[in-house]
């Protein structure tokens, strides 16, 4: 369904000043013909139009409409749609017309929604009155921040992982939003859960050897940890073609809460911090070994002190332990020979 813009029906000022003076006019005109009736003058015909009109001048009220910036009405006539008003102004329309709004009443945890506030506040057991909830017909253009919950997903190795996103998001075409989908914010909210969940499935937690999280053939060094942009765009595109058909258009999509599931978290922290203190000790060992080279070289290069195969390895042997070790020197002063 194409959408179809009303620009010109921004006179809803005049139709109001109009129906005001043919009130006005009604009303003496009642005066009048009762004055006239009285002396002998027939005034039933004007009698009967302003009474007429008193009754029934209320209804081309009903065609005015006001638009503040970024709203927008999707209007339909018996049925059938007829057009969307997209601008701020004062419009008048047929009186017979309806606004249509599927998602006027559906509250997500986005913002711009009253509803979720005044949910939060009664589960903190606080008492909020805030009005009887009318749904406002109006469709709003402004860009709007969606919240999903975190859900709990396996990544590619098996492991589960809970995650958060939060998608910003508006409407481009009211009449897809409307009458493609039978509620767009719904809509968004189940194909943001899908989207996540096949996105997420590729990539591990961390960098892993041998996954291909591009669909290459390729193993790479992609996760959900260090790839977060990246995974982050995928996901966007992922949602933008699912909601394409729904006239809505996703402008950027972001990972707000990225962990592993509680039943596993303490022994992925015990993993991390292993696999830390292993390469704490290898980059350790890897300075020491090349510490101990040189000062065997040096020494034999300045012929200082002339060391056979086994005074080198019992030097070599007390150069690692004191440089591999995890506490102070203590040194052993020795006043005898080696033999």
């Amino acid at each position: 369904m194409k959408e179809i813009v009303f620009k010109n029906r921004k006179n809803g000022m005049m139709v109001l000043l109009l129906t005001v003076l043919l009130y006005l006019a009604a009303l003496g005109g009642c005066i009048w013909s009762g004055v006239l009736m009285e002396q002998g003058v027939n005034t039933v015909v004007w009698l009967v139009i302003s009474i007429v009109w008193l009754c029934l001048g209320w209804i081309p009220a009903m065609g005015l409409k006001v638009l503040g910036p970024q709203e927008a009405l999707v209007l339909t006539l018996f049925g059938k749609y007829i057009g969307t008003l997209r601008e701020e102004g004062f419009y008048f329309v047929n009186p017979f017309c309806s606004a249509v709004n599927p998602a006027a009443a559906t509250r997500l945890k986005q913002s711009g929604d009253v509803g979720g506030i005044r949910k939060s506040l009664q589960e903190q057991g606080l008492n909020v009155n805030m009005g009887a909830a009318v749904p406002n017909r109006k469709i709003s253009l402004k860009v709007m921040t969606l919240n999903n919950d975190r859900q709990k997903i396996n990544d590619c190795l098996g492991n589960p992982v809970e995650i958060g996103i939060a998608v910003m998001w508006r409407v481009v075409d009211t009449a897809k939003a409307v009458f493609h989908v039978d509620n767009y914010k719904e809509y968004l909210s189940l194909q943001c859960d899908s989207a996540l969940r096949n996105i997420v499935r590729m990539y591990p937690y961390d960098i892993a050897p041998n996954v291909d999280t591009t669909g290459d053939g390729i193993a790479d060094e992609g996760s959900l940890r260090g790839s977060s942009e990246l995974v982050a765009d995928r996901i966007r595109d992922e949602i933008q073609r699912k909601v394409e058909d729904a006239g809505l258009e996703i402008l950027e999509a972001r990972i707000t809460y990225l962990a592993y599931a509680p039943e596993i978290a303490a022994v992925m922290l015990q993993r991390q911090q292993a696999s830390a203190v292993i390469d704490a000790r290898k980059m350790i060992v890897d300075g020491a070994v090349g510490m101990v080279e040189m000062a065997l070289q040096r020494l034999n290069e300045n012929q200082m002190v002339t060391l056979d195969e086994e005074r080198k390895a019992a030097m070599v042997s007390n150069l690692l332990v004191v440089l591999c070790g995890n506490h102070d020197v203590q040194p052993v002063v020795n006043s005898g020979s080696l033999y």
